[in-house]
């Protein structure tokens, strides 16, 4: 067996050196099929500002920058999807450097809202 020389252990070590920090955090939001007693498409709003569509069965991810994030539900789409008045609860997320955060819909009598989750499916 030959030995293996110390340039050739540099050059296999070089990438894993060579990749700088992570600075964002991911934030995962499923809507699981069961969850939702609504047909309409779901908005997820970042910082006030449609992000995403969720339908059923969809999961979203987003890398955002890390530190505090408010997010907003509502419903969308025509009729009786189009909302009346926009839902004004919003809940607060702080996403850490290298973090991944995972949250499923649901409904309440308060309307939708978050929870976190350990497993996305």
């Amino acid at each position: 067996m030959k030995p293996v020389s110390t340039a050739l252990l540099a050059l296999l070590a070089a990438p894993c050196l060579a990749q700088s920090p992570i600075d964002y955090g991911v934030l995962v939001i499923s809507r699981e099929r069961v969850e939702l007693a609504t047909a309409c498409d779901v908005g997820v709003y970042l910082e006030d500002q449609l992000a995403a569509r969720l339908v059923q069965g969809q999961i979203v991810s987003f890398n955002l920058p890390p530190g505090p994030l408010s997010i907003r539900l509502g419903l969308l789409g025509p009729g009786r999807c189009k909302p009346g008045i926009e839902q004004l609860r919003q809940q607060s997320v702080t996403l850490e450097a290298g973090e991944v955060r995972k949250y499923r819909l649901a409904q309440g009598t308060e309307g939708l809202y978050l929870v976190p989750t350990t497993a996305v499916q």
